[in-house]
């Protein structure tokens, strides 16, 4: 059980890794030309004329995106340290327990072994969970589809499973493109097609455990779609939800009704009458689409631009034009808010669909026809082993 946990924190950095180091080598060929215009600014002062200044500012331009990639390497190791040294004391726990088998009987023996694997947990919530402290700048990763849709991965699956899910357009879409890798996603090649049987509204979709939640168009029904066997699962109705552009986030498009996946599962986010528009937060079972919990934010939907979930909190934008930022978090687990100011870049000025991936640690987001990702800084609270 904990060699599989390890595992599971493990694939979460590989994935993160592998992302940052193509973004990485990608940029290798404009510091190239960077540094080759360096050397010749170097080798004769006459040759930085205005026309090459303004050159090698618009290659220092090109490479900020690098910045937070370099950042969250920074800040992904501090947490590899605080790691390695919790798996060394759960060794030395496991190995005090060997010495002392004899004096224990099974009872007790399996008491401490929950206590470890709790302690284990614990230390895989320092890596993946915290409260967001920081969005980095916008890294597009391709530029296709009409103004508004959405694109997503799976956020529950093996870092090997690298599919992308593509879903353009805001309402009566009814296909769905799955292409076999981000780098397939990226030309556009290698993809099979899914044909919904029934047609969606918005774009509050997410894929979850190889299967699409999405809203059923003109009606408060939620659907899951198995993408292997093709089939609905099953469909239920959010009772009282608003649809049909009742209760949309402020950009309108049949927003009603927003499916996403944190840290500790599926929730819906949606508004009802009788929380007089005010945003909705509930915990849904993946089986059974079943609401088991719901929280009144007390925040206006229709003066958000668009929202996620990060470790049960859910947090939201007050735009979704330029100079959108992060205004208001609501925590699930002490039922309370706050007011934030968090930055939030928005490039190309007009976001319909903002989802978090907990797998990956990042923001997807469609902007005005760009499938674009954010890197997130999360604050992360280290406690002693005697806290736990």
């Amino acid at each position: 059980m904990q060699v599989q946990n390890i595992s599971q924190s493990m694939e979460v950095l590989d994935l993160r890794t592998y992302r940052d180091l193509q973004y990485v080598r990608n940029t290798e060929s404009l510091m190239k030309g960077l540094d080759s215009r360096l050397k010749v600014a170097a080798e004769s002062q006459k040759s930085l004329n205005a026309k090459s200044f303004q050159e090698l500012k618009d290659k220092m331009t090109e490479l900020l995106p690098l910045m937070p990639v370099l950042d969250q390497y920074k800040s992904d190791t501090r947490l590899i340290v605080h790691l390695k040294e919790e798996v060394r004391n759960l060794s030395g726990s496991l190995l005090a327990i060997q010495e002392e088998m004899g004096a224990y009987d099974y009872e007790e023996l399996q008491q401490r072994v929950l206590m470890l694997e709790a302690r284990l947990h614990a230390c895989m919530q320092k890596l993946g969970c915290g409260k967001l402290t920081g969005v980095s700048n916008p890294i597009t990763i391709r530029a296709s589809g009409s103004r508004f849709g959405s694109w997503m991965t799976d956020t529950m699956t093996p870092s090997s499973d690298s599919r992308v899910w593509y879903m353009d357009g805001y309402y009566k879409g009814r296909r769905v493109l799955e292409f076999r890798t981000l780098n397939d996603f990226v030309t556009g090649q290698n993809f099979v097609q899914h044909l919904l049987p029934h047609p969606w509204a918005g774009t509050g979709h997410v894929v979850f455990n190889g299967s699409l939640y999405y809203n059923k168009y003109q009606s408060n029904i939620a659907v899951k779609y198995h993408f292997r066997s093709r089939s609905v699962l099953v469909q239920r109705s959010l009772a009282g939800a608003g649809y049909n552009n009742t209760f949309p986030y402020s950009w309108g498009g049949f927003s009603d009704i927003d499916f996403m996946v944190d840290e500790s599962g599926l929730w819906a986010v949606y508004t009802t009458n009788q929380n007089a528009g005010n945003i909705v937060v509930s915990r849904v079972d993946p089986q059974t689409l079943e609401v088991l919990r719901s929280w009144d934010t007390g925040y206006p939907k229709r003066s958000a631009g668009e929202s996620f979930m990060i470790c049960g909190t859910l947090y939201v934008t007050n735009s979704h034009l330029a100079g959108a930022k992060i205004y208001f978090a609501y925590y699930t687990n002490t039922s309370s808010y706050e007011y934030t100011d968090i930055p939030f870049h928005n490039q190309y000025s007009h976001i319909s669909m903002l989802d978090y991936n907990p797998r990956e640690r990042v923001l997807y987001t469609w902007n005005n026809g760009h499938q674009v990702i954010y890197n997130v800084t999360l604050f992360h609270v280290i406690k002693t082993s005697g806290e736990l």
